[in-house]
């Protein structure tokens, strides 16, 4: 299914690109540090049956351009980008449905914290919420090992230190519109791997919070932090179709377990604080 609607908000320091499909609920879906809407599209085009879902490349990323020179990434300003993105294809009192994968996860949950009042529910997929882990210094030492890997020698060498968060084999490919492994890596992957979401205030929306893995990524240690994330707020952990990338790789199953968890959220208005 091709877009109903695309454009550009222009918000401070960058623009936006962002794609609307379908017509319902509306349904926000954030791509991860390295992606853009595109991976979204074959499961978009199934939730598209039932939700007006809005996808986007995140500042830096594809066709979303900075304004100025690139610079190291801020959790706190991505969700900002998240919200304004709200505020400008939703009705002021419309509830959105928020998805997030990986780094794009972790700007969920702290989009879900600054707008309580517009979030329904939230399904937030391995964000690499390293700072968690009870072996966290040294799980963050690795994190900065390949960020400086690709400081010195470059991308290549970076991506296979990288992946030992994935098992021993390469991070998954993933569709995109433009290649944005050079920006993830030297502006992205530090700042959100280090990142820690405010467990306190996510507590107080506990139940708006739905914490996420892959079924076959449960080995791997970019799973580890959504574990322990759903433990510290009661939460199960639901285990989706795939590994890490499941909503590319399987986009029809993981579209429908997604759905369900979404139509349980229509019973209760979104949380005011």
């Amino acid at each position: 299914m091709e877009p109903s609607k695309s454009g550009m908000l222009t918000v401070p320091g960058a623009g936006i690109h962002y794609e609307v499909r379908g017509e319902g609920p509306l349904l926000l879906l954030i791509a991860s540090g390295d992606s853009d809407a595109a991976v979204f599209e074959r499961m978009a085009a199934v939730l598209a049956v039932e939700y007006r879902v809005v996808t986007y490349d995140p500042r830096g990323n594809s066709r979303s351009p900075l304004d100025g020179p690139p610079a190291d990434q801020r959790v706190e300003e991505h969700a900002e980008d998240a919200c304004r993105l709200l505020d400008h294809l939703a009705g002021p009192d419309e509830p959105a449905r928020v998805f997030g994968s990986c780094s794009g996860g972790v700007v969920a949950l702290e989009l879900a914290i600054r707008r309580q009042e517009r979030v329904r529910l939230v399904v937030v997929h391995e964000p690499p919420s390293f700072g968690l882990l009870p072996d966290a210094a040294a799980t963050l030492r690795d994190i900065d090992d390949v960020h400086e890997t690709f400081r010195r020698e470059g991308a290549a060498p970076a991506l296979r230190r990288f992946e030992a968060f994935f098992g021993g084999v390469p991070a998954p490919e993933l569709p995109e519109a433009h290649d944005n492994t050079v920006f993830f890596l030297a502006h992205v992957i530090r700042p959100f791997s280090h990142f820690v979401p405010d467990l306190a205030a996510l507590a107080s929306i506990a139940d708006r919070v739905v914490v996420a893995g892959g079924r076959a990524s449960r080995t791997y240690l970019v799973h580890r932090p959504a574990a322990v994330l759903a433990q510290r707020l009661g939460r199960e952990l639901a285990l989706f179709p795939g590994g890490h990338i499941g909503y590319a790789k399987h986009p029809v199953e993981f579209a429908r377990q997604l759905a369900e968890l979404f139509s349980q959220a229509n019973g209760f208005p979104p949380h005011h604080p």
